[in-house]
């Protein structure tokens, strides 16, 4: 052959294989190098390459020459960790070498050309996003981790690997607060494994769920991508749950696609949902009753589902059956439900305890001695006698004319209605399980920010329905009267159209349902309180309680009660192992037997 001939020929092989490797990026299949492939830095693409991302081992499937070797990976998988096998071409041959230890992750690969990538206009509002920098900003990392029900990572990795050059991990922080709401980690597998592909890939996008602002979640991912397209990277691979339209409509929004690649983990009890059978009406339960559900599979409790709609089930272990709804269960008393079932009776027996109540009045006594308290108090509550969930209250009442409409109000719940002083301070939750603090979270009341160019109503629309996206539809904001009052003691109406930044508080009251957030507090709850809640419970004889008190800082001994609930939310208290204690509570030994199972996994 001659010298023009070889270089023909030498152009049409390059020409053929640049073809080839576009045709297999357009379908959407990941190439697999040689082992012995080098990258364009020169270095050899490393073996069998996994990566610890804290959560666990990321093992990148292409680089192993066998499947006997993935399944070997899956094998050293450490306690409490997740590892995944990812880029798995042959899920059907890998699974069929280990069928009783792994299984195929329902979920599907996506796939952003970076080289095509083109960066949004639109910036953050309200947060700024970037790197983690401390150990402050790791704790806060794993507290999102948790409300998301995600594994939480030894905060002492994300500060050793701060200035990894393969794990980048950005966070989303709130210019007024401070607060971390929200982060994102990202990979370049070119640093990781020397990838011929020059790939990279985003793991671990989580948004505090009580975060107020839009698009946080977009512009972690915004980030990420532009982080890896400066660096030269071809690609950014992410793995979505197949049922998460949420976020796949995201990720389709922002030009990713689906590619053929498959995802493999090891069957351990915090991927066992997805490779268990499932349990009958578990779909309908709501998150307070599925905590506890799914606490008690893990620990190898049955479970039978009496009525999903409203949260009843049976759990039975060691020849011992409970019924329970949500948090309460057959060892609360009658006698003790009763008692929180009536405010002015939980006041009365928590007062005769030694704890600090509000003055109260029933609205029946009269409408000269009504408007009486309200005059001495200033400003008061009003509240059903019986109720939850913050139906029928109203807060900050001066006018008789709001307490008359209030009080109106309130008995479209309850025909017993409650006139109580008010007290100004944060609404803090103490979560009590047999006679001992679980956790303590502080109770916001719902918040809107402006931007300048919608409505109040509109912004009120658009921050509950992501209330509701954060916890399965449990929370959002009712537009009524009490929304109306709250706003014209503000000096605004709901067809206002707030400047940008300015924040406008929705409501008084701060509960969940009504649209409120949940800020965990455990770790710097005044000792007082604690004592106080304990004393509480005891006091009213129920195992398992939230009990509810005025304060003016957590840290600080002074509270004002203000009521008992018989059937607290667990769900909301992570990262706090609520469901934990209350499987400890009705079942001691299965606690020995899931410490016992997880030591031999």
């Amino acid at each position: 052959m001659t010298g023009e001939s070889k270089k023909a020929g030498s152009r049409r092989q390059r020409a053929g294989g640049q073809m080839s490797v576009r045709l297999k990026r357009m379908r959407g299949e990941s190439l697999k190098p040689p082992i012995a492939s080098v990258a364009e830095d020169g270095e050899a693409a490393k073996p069998q390459a996994t990566l610890d991302c804290g959560w666990g081992k990321l093992i990148f499937a292409q680089t192993f020459k066998t499947n006997e070797g993935v399944v070997e990976a899956l094998r050293g998988e450490r306690r409490d960790r997740r590892d995944i096998a990812f880029y798995v071409r042959d899920p059907h041959v890998l699974l069929s070498l280990a069928p009783q230890e792994i299984f195929l992750d329902p979920s599907h690969s996506y796939r952003l050309e970076l080289p095509t990538y083109r960066a949004g206009s639109r910036q953050p509002r309200g947060y700024f996003i970037r790197r983690l920098s401390s150990q402050s900003d790791a704790e806060a990392v794993n507290a999102i981790y948790a409300a998301r029900k995600m594994v939480q990572v030894n905060p002492d990795f994300f500060w050793s690997s701060r200035d990894s050059r393969s794990i980048t991990c950005f966070v989303a922080e709130d210019e007024a607060s401070g607060e971390i709401i929200g982060t994102v980690t990202g990979i370049d597998h070119g640093r990781a494994f020397a990838d011929p592909e020059r790939g990279s890939s985003l793991w671990c996008l989580a948004v505090d769920p009580q975060a107020r602002h839009p698009g946080i979640g977009e512009m972690l991912v915004r980030r990420v991508a532009e982080h890896f397209k400066a660096r030269g990277a071809a690609f950014l691979d992410l793995s979505v749950m197949h049922d998460n339209e949420q976020a796949i409509s995201l990720y389709e929004k922002l030009g990713f696609h689906r590619i053929s690649i498959f995802t493999v983990k090891r069957k351990n009890p915090i991927n066992e949902k997805f490779f268990a059978p499932q349990i009958e009406s578990y779909d309908a339960l709501n998150p307070y009753a599925r905590i506890v559900v799914d606490e008690a599979r893990r620990r190898g409790v049955h479970v039978d589902v009496l009525d999903a709609e409203g949260g009843f089930f049976r759990l039975s272990f060691g020849g011992r059956s409970i019924k329970c709804r949500e948090a309460l269960s057959e060892l609360t008393s009658g006698v003790a439900m009763s008692i929180c079932d009536d405010k002015a009776v939980t006041r009365r027996v928590v007062e005769k305890a030694g704890l600090t109540v509000p003055e109260q009045i029933e609205a029946d006594s009269g409408e000269k001695r009504v408007a009486a308290f309200v005059k001495k108090h200033g400003r008061v509550v009003v509240k059903p006698a019986r109720g939850e969930q913050g139906r029928g209250v109203a807060v900050g009442l001066e006018k008789p004319q709001d307490v008359a409409a209030a009080i109106a109000g309130a008995r479209e719940v309850c025909d017993r209605v409650l006139v109580e002083s008010c007290f100004d301070g944060n609404d803090l939750r103490l979560v009590v399980i047999d006679y001992k603090l679980v956790a303590a979270a502080l109770r916001r009341p719902p918040q809107i920010v402006g931007d300048g160019r919608r409505s109040i109503a509109e912004l009120i629309g658009a921050q509950s329905r992501r209330r509701a996206a954060a916890t399965d539809g449990e929370s959002t904001i009712p537009v009524d009267d009490e929304t109306a009052r709250c706003l014209a003691a503000q000096g605004f109406g709901l067809d206002d159209v707030p400047d940008e930044g300015a924040e406008i508080l929705v409501r008084k009251t701060a509960n969940l349902h009504t649209g409120g957030s949940i800020h965990d507090v455990t770790d710097i709850v005044h000792p007082e309180l604690v004592d106080a809640a304990c004393h509480a419970a005891r006091a009213i004889g129920i195992p398992v309680v939230g009990i509810d008190f005025m304060v003016q800082a957590p840290d600080r001994p002074d509270y004002v009660f203000i009521e008992a609930n018989e059937r607290p939310g667990l769900a909301n208290h992570e990262p706090q192992p609520t469901a934990e204690r209350y499987l400890d509570l009705l079942f001691p030994m299965s606690r020995v037997r899931h410490d016992e199972m997880a030591a031999e996994t």
